[in-house]
Protein backbone atom coordinates (compact mmCIF):
# COMPACT_ATOMS: atom_id res chain seq x y z
CA UNK A 1 0.00 0.00 0.00
CA UNK A 2 1.52 3.09 -0.81
CA UNK A 3 0.83 6.23 0.76
CA UNK A 4 2.07 9.76 2.50
CA UNK A 5 5.85 9.39 2.56
CA UNK A 6 7.44 11.11 5.78
CA UNK A 7 9.26 14.06 4.93
CA UNK A 8 12.90 14.05 4.75
CA UNK A 9 14.48 14.79 7.76
CA UNK A 10 16.05 18.50 8.04
CA UNK A 11 19.19 18.64 10.04
CA UNK A 12 18.64 22.49 11.88
CA UNK A 13 21.53 24.46 11.19
CA UNK A 14 23.97 25.43 14.64
CA UNK A 15 24.64 28.74 15.19
CA UNK A 16 27.66 29.02 17.58
CA UNK A 17 26.67 30.91 20.98
CA UNK A 18 26.97 34.76 20.66
CA UNK A 19 30.05 34.84 22.48
CA UNK A 20 31.87 32.86 20.22
CA UNK A 21 30.54 34.41 16.95
CA UNK A 22 32.23 36.95 14.64
CA UNK A 23 30.13 39.54 13.35
CA UNK A 24 33.23 40.77 11.48
CA UNK A 25 32.17 41.58 7.89
CA UNK A 26 33.09 39.41 5.12
CA UNK A 27 35.08 42.32 2.54
CA UNK A 28 33.31 42.95 -0.34
CA UNK A 29 34.26 44.83 -4.20
CA UNK A 30 34.72 49.00 -2.87
CA UNK A 31 32.19 50.49 -2.54
CA UNK A 32 29.23 48.76 -0.88
CA UNK A 33 26.08 49.45 0.80
CA UNK A 34 25.97 45.68 1.80
CA UNK A 35 27.80 43.14 3.06
CA UNK A 36 27.34 39.92 5.02
CA UNK A 37 28.90 37.54 7.97
CA UNK A 38 30.20 34.44 7.56
CA UNK A 39 27.39 32.81 9.24
CA UNK A 40 25.19 34.52 6.41
CA UNK A 41 27.30 33.01 4.13
CA UNK A 42 27.34 30.07 5.23
CA UNK A 43 23.59 29.77 5.55
CA UNK A 44 23.40 31.12 1.39
CA UNK A 45 25.78 28.41 0.22
CA UNK A 46 23.69 25.79 1.79
CA UNK A 47 20.48 27.54 0.37
CA UNK A 48 22.00 28.17 -3.12
CA UNK A 49 23.03 24.15 -2.83
CA UNK A 50 19.60 23.42 -2.22
CA UNK A 51 17.27 26.21 -4.21
CA UNK A 52 19.80 27.32 -6.81
CA UNK A 53 20.63 31.16 -7.44
CA UNK A 54 19.03 33.31 -4.81
CA UNK A 55 18.33 36.91 -4.08
CA UNK A 56 17.24 39.36 -0.95
CA UNK A 57 14.55 41.93 -0.49
CA UNK A 58 14.97 43.84 2.27
CA UNK A 59 11.42 44.31 3.73
CA UNK A 60 10.18 47.63 4.94
CA UNK A 61 8.67 46.25 8.05
CA UNK A 62 5.07 45.58 9.11
CA UNK A 63 4.64 41.88 8.45
CA UNK A 64 8.19 41.04 8.06
CA UNK A 65 9.65 43.53 10.64
CA UNK A 66 12.07 44.44 8.37
CA UNK A 67 13.98 41.41 8.20
CA UNK A 68 15.91 40.34 4.60
CA UNK A 69 13.93 37.96 2.77
CA UNK A 70 15.45 35.25 0.49
CA UNK A 71 14.22 34.40 -2.11
CA UNK A 72 15.04 31.86 -4.99
CA UNK A 73 16.27 34.25 -7.90
CA UNK A 74 13.39 35.78 -9.91
CA UNK A 75 10.31 34.78 -7.41
CA UNK A 76 10.34 37.81 -6.01
CA UNK A 77 9.28 40.40 -8.92
CA UNK A 78 10.79 43.63 -8.53
CA UNK A 79 10.01 46.58 -10.02
CA UNK A 80 10.47 50.65 -10.55
CA UNK A 81 9.70 50.88 -6.92
CA UNK A 82 12.71 49.21 -5.96
CA UNK A 83 16.82 49.90 -5.74
CA UNK A 84 19.24 47.03 -6.40
CA UNK A 85 21.77 48.04 -3.41
CA UNK A 86 24.62 45.40 -4.51
CA UNK A 87 25.58 42.27 -4.48
CA UNK A 88 26.68 39.94 -1.44
CA UNK A 89 30.11 38.11 -2.42
CA UNK A 90 31.77 35.57 -0.62
CA UNK A 91 33.94 32.56 -1.57
CA UNK A 92 31.38 29.71 -3.19
CA UNK A 93 28.71 32.27 -4.14
CA UNK A 94 27.56 33.73 -7.01
CA UNK A 95 27.15 37.79 -6.16
CA UNK A 96 23.39 37.78 -4.49
CA UNK A 97 21.40 41.07 -5.28
CA UNK A 98 20.21 42.72 -2.25
CA UNK A 99 17.44 44.89 -3.09
CA UNK A 100 15.38 47.75 -1.37
CA UNK A 101 11.77 49.81 -1.94
CA UNK A 102 13.33 53.36 -3.50
CA UNK A 103 11.33 54.56 -0.20
CA UNK A 104 13.45 52.97 2.55
CA UNK A 105 16.75 53.04 0.40
CA UNK A 106 16.56 56.92 0.46
CA UNK A 107 15.40 56.55 4.57
CA UNK A 108 18.61 54.92 4.58
CA UNK A 109 20.68 56.90 2.10
CA UNK A 110 23.42 57.21 4.77
CA UNK A 111 23.48 53.46 6.14
CA UNK A 112 25.34 50.65 5.13
CA UNK A 113 23.50 47.10 5.93
CA UNK A 114 25.38 43.84 6.97
CA UNK A 115 23.19 40.71 6.90
CA UNK A 116 23.68 38.17 9.30
CA UNK A 117 22.27 34.82 10.24
CA UNK A 118 21.27 34.18 13.74
CA UNK A 119 18.83 31.41 15.48
CA UNK A 120 15.30 31.68 15.19
CA UNK A 121 12.34 31.37 12.60
CA UNK A 122 13.18 33.16 9.47
CA UNK A 123 10.02 35.44 8.00
CA UNK A 124 7.04 32.84 6.36
CA UNK A 125 8.05 33.27 2.98
CA UNK A 126 11.92 33.63 3.08
CA UNK A 127 13.80 30.42 2.22
CA UNK A 128 15.49 29.71 5.22
CA UNK A 129 12.17 29.50 7.67
CA UNK A 130 12.56 25.67 8.11
CA UNK A 131 16.54 25.85 8.97
CA UNK A 132 16.32 27.00 12.07
CA UNK A 133 18.31 30.22 11.44
CA UNK A 134 17.15 33.66 9.96
CA UNK A 135 18.35 36.44 8.16
CA UNK A 136 19.02 39.58 10.36
CA UNK A 137 19.87 43.47 8.74
CA UNK A 138 22.78 45.09 11.07
CA UNK A 139 22.95 48.70 10.28
CA UNK A 140 25.74 51.41 10.33
CA UNK A 141 26.18 54.31 8.90
CA UNK A 142 28.33 54.84 6.28
CA UNK A 143 32.05 56.42 6.76
CA UNK A 144 32.86 59.53 5.19
CA UNK A 145 34.92 57.80 2.99
CA UNK A 146 32.16 55.03 1.89
CA UNK A 147 29.58 57.98 1.44
CA UNK A 148 31.74 59.70 -1.02
CA UNK A 149 32.45 57.05 -2.72
CA UNK A 150 28.77 55.62 -2.79
CA UNK A 151 27.00 58.76 -2.97
CA UNK A 152 29.11 61.13 -4.92
CA UNK A 153 26.13 63.96 -5.56
CA UNK A 154 26.15 64.28 -1.61
CA UNK A 155 29.52 64.71 -0.85
CA UNK A 156 30.58 68.18 -2.60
Amino acid sequence: MSGPQPAEAVTPAVCPPPQERSYAEIPQPSPSRVGLTEAAAELLRRLVDRHGPVMFHQSGGCCDGSSPMCYPEGEFLTGDADVLLGRLVAPGLPGIPVWISRAQHAAWAHTHLTIDAVPGRGGGFSLESPEGLRFLTRSRLLTDEERAAALPEDSA
